[in-house]
């Protein structure tokens, strides 16, 4: 049975030669909400009363200043939401192309930029995927924060899934994720957790050491799933 170091190695190997191609493509997938496995941080800020006292007073003596700040705000919100939005309706479709790229990567199959765009064909389904496992973690989230990562982990497997069956629906792909990964799902924490290390240092460097984590955690991803459905199809056929 192959570890989270394992994965990382078939991740590393099948990166060989290609990582400004996964480095691209996979910027690509996250800016159009496709990405599969997770990696990131966040941060917070605040300002104590006094500056903010001050900067009132100050915006006040200059209304001009005052009315194009607050017009820049509305307008960067709504360019937000717009995004926010945008990045919903198509991220079920990306993510499905985004695991094609990674399936072809490391099977070795020549893949390519334009593997994200190639399954908008199956747009509707994959939205339900998208929004039904958003609303199923979601929900889980609100009995607890535990279920809510359980839940995370079991249907991670659905963009996989639903592109390489594609007469499946949404909701049937999500089943069937969370079929796969009974048993599997510690191994998948495991996995994602062995990048925690990663994350921190990526977060050191501002960020930008983040455009070369994310393609190595969804390669070690992909490679996760190909070894988990053959465990599985060896199950089924009495191999094991």
């Amino acid at each position: 049975m192959l570890k989270a170091a394992d994965f990382r190695q078939i991740a590393r190997e099948s990166l060989k030669g290609k990582w400004l191609l996964a480095v691209g493509t996979g910027f690509i997938a996250y800016l159009l909400g496709g990405s599969i496995m997770t990696v990131g941080g966040g941060g917070s800020a605040s300002i104590n009363s006094e500056t903010a006292e001050q900067a009132a007073s100050g915006l006040a003596a200059e209304p001009g200043l005052a009315a194009f700040l607050l017009m820049a705000l509305a307008t960067v919100s709504v360019i937000a939401i717009v995004y926010a939005l945008v990045m919903t309706i198509i991220g079920g479709a990306v993510s499905m192309g985004y695991a094609k790229f990674n399936l072809n990567l490391v099977n070795r199959s020549n893949p390519s930029v334009e593997d994200v765009f190639s399954q908008f064909k199956y747009f509707k389904k994959a939205f339900v995927m998208r929004f039904l496992k958003g609303l199923y973690v979601l929900l889980w989230t609100f009995c607890f924060i535990i279920p809510g990562i359980v839940a995370s982990f079991s249907y991670a497997m659905a963009p996989y899934i639903l592109y390489e069956n594609p007469d499946m629906t949404g909701s049937e792909a999500l089943a069937a994720s969370k079929e796969l990964m009974k048993g599997n799902k510690w191994r998948l924490f495991c996995l994602d957790f062995s990048f925690f290390g990663w994350s921190l240092l990526s977060a050191i460097t501002l960020g930008i050491g983040f455009l070369f984590l994310r393609p190595y955690v969804e390669a070690a991803g992909a490679a996760f799933y190909r070894e988990i459905k053959w465990e599985r199809m060896k199950q089924q056929a009495g191999m094991e």
